[in-house]
């Protein structure tokens, strides 16, 4: 079956190979050509745009309509068919119910699924596997560079044993996340645990909710770097996405994402 997967926007996730479109069709889309046209969809806020382009593309082949943006809980894991080769999953879901994160609501509760090859790992709360997946997950990654933990580490699960199969990899990029001033200590205590096995600032990076209390996201984020992370401030959207956040915020969360601007303030530096 011939497939053309259908992105509304490009990311830097998108995969590149000659049957991936974004957007409309172009004048070189070959008519007959494709069984399906699979119009994929992460973010909610891109729903009406897809529907738009399925209309667009409904001469072109059968259109399915599915992401997450759609509440699709996903399956096994395909490399390279709907995010680009070296980004890999192998577990869906997360047990916690954390009222910002819509990913309990579309995938459920932690599920494993097959490990298939990838150095950049974006599952939602690896650290949560059991010891058996977290093993089959270490004999992917050997040999491997630049491997990085981007879908971001639970801090609380983060102990010797954790650190030290963490460490047992070639990693760029491990990200925590402290959404909330209640995660700080769990932070500081996850860090130093990584520092202790050898992890310095430059490979630990940390995601930061903000877009509600600057002054006290302000000191969140301060103390994210104190705990030994990089932080990346992101501004939270809704489902609707239809929060307007001013000028201000938007140069705030672009003062709190750039490590160099960070390392200036941090570092005394005016900005």
């Amino acid at each position: 079956m011939r497939i053309a997967r259908v992105f509304p926007v490009k990311t830097s996730y998108t995969p590149t190979d000659k049957d991936v479109y974004v957007g409309e069709p172009d004048m070189f889309v070959p008519k007959g050509y494709y069984d399906e046209i699979h119009i994929s969809v992460t973010f909610t806020w891109d729903i009406g745009k897809s529907k738009h382009i399925g209309e667009l593309w409904s001469d072109y082949g059968k259109v399915r309509l599915g992401g997450p943006a759609y509440g699709d809980p996903g399956g096994d894991f395909t490399p390279g068919m709907y995010l680009k080769n070296g980004v890999t999953i192998t577990s869906r879901g997360c047990n916690n119910k954390c009222g910002f994160c819509f990913v309990p609501k579309r995938e459920g509760m932690l599920r494993e699924i097959n490990i298939e090859p990838g150095h950049i790992v974006q599952d939602n709360n690896i650290l949560a596997c059991s010891r058996k997946h977290l093993d089959a997950v270490a004999e992917m990654l050997r040999g491997q560079r630049n491997i990085e933990f981007k879908g971001g580490l639970e801090a609380k699960l983060v102990d010797t044993d954790s650190a030290d199969w963490l460490r047992s990899f070639r990693v760029k990029t491990l990200w925590l996340a402290c959404d909330h001033p209640n995660a700080i200590s769990g932070l500081y205590d996850a860090c130093k645990i990584l520092q202790d096995v050898g992890f310095t600032r430059n490979k630990m990076f940390c995601y930061v909710l903000i877009g509600k209390d600057r002054y006290e996201e302000e000191n969140r984020l301060k103390e994210v770097w104190n705990a030994g992370c990089i932080p990346f401030a992101q501004l939270y959207r809704n489902e609707a996405d239809d929060i307007k956040y001013s000028k201000e915020w938007k140069q705030f969360q672009r003062k709190w994402s750039r490590p160099a601007i960070i390392k200036s303030v941090m570092s005394g530096v005016a900005w």
